[in-house]
């Protein structure tokens, strides 16, 4: 068995591609949603593993003094078995809008962060780059 390493995932809005190494040797993430095309690379993607997974995290948009957007994917382990290219997955996505003010969070009423909660399905594969 190897473990997966990248994933192309979507649904009816959103389709996102993330490699946890490139050929560089460094992670890249794509995400498309409507008329935004984004693309991260290195340091740009965080990552943290936890015991439901793995968290992968990129900054969409900041806007200073008012917001900020944060993607995020769940990402579960996944074993690609021997003689397989690939296997089929179902994994949580977050969009978090981070609201702030020029003194930073602290000054802001109410909630602070709102999630959008999406569902992707796709395929993960193990890949030597």
């Amino acid at each position: 068995m190897k473990t997966a390493n990248l994933f192309d995932l979507k649904n009816l809005t959103l389709k996102v591609t993330y490699s946890a190494s490139g050929i560089d040797g460094k992670p890249h993430l794509s995400y498309k949603k409507g008329n935004t095309d984004l693309n991260f690379t290195g340091s740009q993607i965080r990552r943290k593993e936890t015991e439901i997974g793995t968290l992968v995290s990129v900054t969409l948009k900041t806007v200073s003094d008012a917001y900020s957007r944060v993607f995020s994917l769940l990402l579960p382990r996944v074993n690609v078995p021997n003689g397989s290219s690939e296997v089929a997955v179902s994994v949580k996505a977050l969009e978090t809008t981070i609201k702030t003010s020029v003194a930073g969070p602290d000054l802001v009423s109410g909630q602070v962060q709102t999630y959008k909660v999406y569902s992707l399905v796709g395929k993960a594969r193990s890949v030597v780059f």
